[in-house]
């Protein structure tokens, strides 16, 4: 569908007011709607029993969402079965179900230009030196391409001369990443990784042999579940800490996302907060009734991207809480609203890749 929207493809991500980003967000939220309603069986019979109509243009509070859950119990497409060209799945503890995303060409591709457009306005247009804090293990091996094979793959295009940190058995490379280091002294280095990984395998290996890598300018880009972390008490400022500790002069931005929404991710700027792009929204609501919150009070997630057009997953009830804290308004100026993850809901269980792979 964004395909058919390409002026709404801007220079930056963040660069549309609230009354313009909404007038053009809910446009789209509406044609997405209507458009898996038309074409998705079992989203269309979901939404005839909240008594839904196609011809009405709802507001995007109004407009109903899924709960996340449900892509683990149903496979649901907007598009023909021969269309689909790849399958995700998400991170899962063990024995437990895994959600299911099937993508088209057209999807998948929107996802990675807008991924593209997001990442590239915190680091620049210029492909920098590239280092992965995971194993080369988890492209190759099929079991492990879910959310975390699909973050380290959409990542990669952001760099040249990616390096691997981590070999097969999960072991730094300690010398090899010396040397990699110093051949890009002078450069601007990314580093991407899942915040477990990160932190058990990377910081802690070079916190032990009391290795400094002495990066003049680096940007780290984090991902995944802190519940692992918080067992060991530590949050997102001892981790930035500990991080800029071993590696020197770095950023250490946390980003949020999830893989039945891939593409439509919120980074974390300067101030530390979560922002939304033009390609994505969010919304929290009151538990006792799912009605809206106001900015500053905590809530159930509610993500809105209009990314997804070959499955109903544009709007998705998370299984997280969070504070929108503002719009418009954020010091590091961007555009559009900026919001704090506040956990999981209590009986929800762990699905980040870095608390799974921590298990």
């Amino acid at each position: 569908m964004l395909e058919n929207h390409q002026e709404y493809l801007k220079t930056s991500p963040y660069s549309l007011n609230k009354e313009e980003k909404r007038r053009q967000f809910t446009k789209y939220m509406n044609e997405l709607t209507k458009y898996h309603f038309e074409h998705c069986a079992e989203y269309s019979l979901m939404l005839k029993s909240l008594n839904f109509s196609a011809d009405k243009s709802y507001g995007l509070e109004e407009l109903p969402f899924l709960p996340v859950g449900l892509f683990k119990e149903f496979e649901m497409i907007s598009v023909p079965k021969e269309k689909i060209v790849k399958t995700m799945a998400s991170s899962g503890t063990s024995g437990q179900p895994v959600s299911k995303v099937l993508l088209d060409s057209a999807t998948a591709r929107a996802q990675s230009r807008c991924l593209y457009y997001i990442v590239n306005s915190f680091i620049g247009n210029k492909r920098c030196p590239m280092l992965i804090i995971d194993t080369e293990l988890v492209k190759k091996d099929p079991r492990l391409f879910s959310a975390r094979g699909a973050g380290i793959i959409g990542f990669s295009m952001f760099g040249r001369d990616v390096f691997f940190a981590l070999d097969q058995d999960m072991n730094l490379r300690v010398e090899e990443l010396k040397r990699w280091i110093d051949s890009h002294k002078g450069n601007k280095i990314v580093m991407f990784g899942y915040t477990y990984i990160v932190w058990q395998f990377f910081r802690r290996v070079l916190n032990e042999l009391k290795i400094f890598l002495d990066i003049k300018d680096g940007e780290l880009f984090h991902i995944g579940g802190w519940k692992k972390l918080q067992v060991k008490n530590v949050d997102a400022k001892k981790f930035r800490h500990a991080l800029k500790e071993v590696c020197g002069n770095i950023h250490v931005r946390d980003y949020y996302g999830m893989v039945e929404q891939l593409g439509s991710v919120f980074v974390e700027c300067e101030h530390g907060h979560k922002h939304c792009s033009i390609f994505s929204d969010i919304i929290t609501r009151r538990a006792k009734d799912f009605s809206p919150c106001d900015f500053g009070e905590r809530g159930i997630i509610e993500l809105m991207s209009v990314l997804p057009s070959a499955y109903p997953g544009h709007i998705i009830l998370t299984e997280d809480e969070g504070i929108i804290l503002g719009e418009d308004d954020c010091p590091c100026g961007r555009k559009g609203k900026y919001f704090e993850i506040l956990g999981r809901l209590k009986s929800a269980e762990v699905r980040g890749c870095s608390d799974t792979y921590g298990q």
